[in-house]
């Protein structure tokens, strides 16, 4: 283990990170420019062909800086025999649940046979999925020592939660701190070490159940306080107040008061389904997480929110749900960002549809709209457009938005996410 340690040190050391989607791909792009050499290993063929090729389909990875790496450190590969090569292997694979919000561990499972086949002496393993406490002990180490080598003897392991955001302008891999916690003081040692090269701080926690826990409080916490605010939004529009101006107006406080913001919903890979680990993970313990489930209830019930207040907007201007024209203004889960994981504006969509609304959306980053009832493709914002419907729905509130030609046109907006606050028309009704 001092070779690796030395190699982590002088950066002569390849780091192999399997899955380059929004984790792994900046991951990637860090380590490289850090000096690593980098394998990237990816099981869709195509994006493997699209890396190659030199595009990237991440937005925070320009093709530009894909193009820098290629030239010097990195390479993408579908071939997992290459792991063999690295002296560190990072897993950036999805955690997802299932319809019952049980873990779904399919994908870390995979990665690990794929190592524990190729495993050799000298060798680091670090899990950065999203998971429950105790995955790194009870899951993935068995699997790596099938290959009959021993952790802290012949290998070691890690764990080290992603916190990246995407789209975020302000925080990325580079001044986020980075939790590390090894099943040996080693594992720790080295992984604090290896992450020390691409972060400014790391925070080093005393096993990797720890770190697991950390990242679960982290994404619980936010999904708590929005569903407080969704909570209060409902609220609020019942006594007639606006929930805008009151979360503003609480934040002026400078103690004691962090502001989130209510919405159509929450989404993204991390906030509607990290919480449902810890739920599941609590049920095992024979305890339960009574707030987190009822957060989960709040926001899972926000698109049924939207809804009704669609229902009730039409209804004040004399028409009805069924047959009336609906224009859904952005459909990504996140401002600025194409991602549809989860996002709430599917959800929307899906029961707008099942009332008898006729649909159509509109999303410069997302083209087009995968659905089981026949793909939907982005209509142009224009007058024609929005003078041909009877209302429109805004829940994604992308800079590049036009909110002047929205405003000036639209029939009727409920606004989701406070993104017209300076327009005073009737037509602008807020969530």
């Amino acid at each position: 283990m001092d070779a690796l340690k030395e190699r982590l040190e002088q950066r002569t050391a390849k780091v192999a990170i399997i899955g380059q989607g929004y984790v792994g791909l900046p991951l990637a792009m860090c380590f490289a420019e850090a000096g690593y050499s980098v394998l990237g290993l990816e099981v869709d063929a195509d994006k493997v062909a699209s890396l190659q090729a030199g595009r990237s389909y991440i937005p925070d990875v320009p093709d530009s800086r894909l193009a820098a790496a290629r030239a010097g450190k990195y390479e993408a590969t579908t071939d997992p025999d290459r792991l063999g090569e690295a002296d560190a292997i990072l897993i950036t694979v999805p955690t997802p649940y299932t319809k019952t919000k049980q873990p779904d561990m399919t994908y870390v499972q995979q990665a690990a046979r794929a190592i524990s086949r190729r495993l050799r002496p000298g060798q680091l393993v670090v899990l950065e999925s999203t998971t429950y406490p105790g995955t790194t002990e009870t899951l993935l180490l068995p699997q790596l020592e099938t290959s009959g080598l021993k952790v802290g003897q012949d290998f070691e392991v890690a764990y080290s939660p992603e916190r990246i955001e995407p789209g975020n302008r302000q925080f990325s891999l580079h001044n986020t701190p980075k939790v590390v916690g090894g099943l040996t003081p080693r594992s720790t040692e080295l992984a604090a070490l290896l992450y020390g090269a691409i972060v400014a701080q790391v925070v080093r926690v005393s096993s990797p159940a720890a770190a697991e826990m950390t990242k679960l409080l982290e994404n619980t916490y936010r999904h708590v306080n929005i569903a407080l605010a969704n909570e209060m939004a409902q609220l609020c529009h019942r006594m007639g107040i606006n929930i805008w101006e009151v979360v503003q107006a609480a934040a002026s406080k400078p103690f004691g008061f962090a502001p989130f913001y209510p919405g159509p919903g929450v989404g993204g890979h991390c906030i509607p389904i990290d919480p449902y680990y810890l739920v599941w993970k609590a049920q095992e313990h024979e305890t339960v997480a009574r707030l987190v489930e009822l957060a989960g209830q709040i926001n899972e019930t926000m698109p049924d929110w939207v809804v009704e207040r669609v229902a009730d907007m039409l209804n004040d201007r004399g028409k009805s749900l069924k047959g009336s024209r609906v224009l859904l203004v952005g459909v990504s889960y996140k401002k600025d960002v194409p991602d549809l994981r989860e996002a709430p504006a599917l959800k929307v969509l899906e029961k707008l549809h099942r009332k008898g609304s006729h649909l159509l959306y509109h999303d410069p980053l997302v083209p087009s709209l995968p659905w089981h009832y026949g793909a939907l493709e982005s209509v142009p914002l224009t007058e024609e457009v929005l003078h041909g419907v009877d209302c429109v729905v805004l829940l994604t509130d992308h800079s590049c938005l036009d909110r002047d030609l929205l405003v000036r046109a639209a029939p009727v907006i409920l606004d989701t996410r406070n993104a017209l606050p300076g327009y005073r028309q009737s037509s602008v009704i807020r969530l």
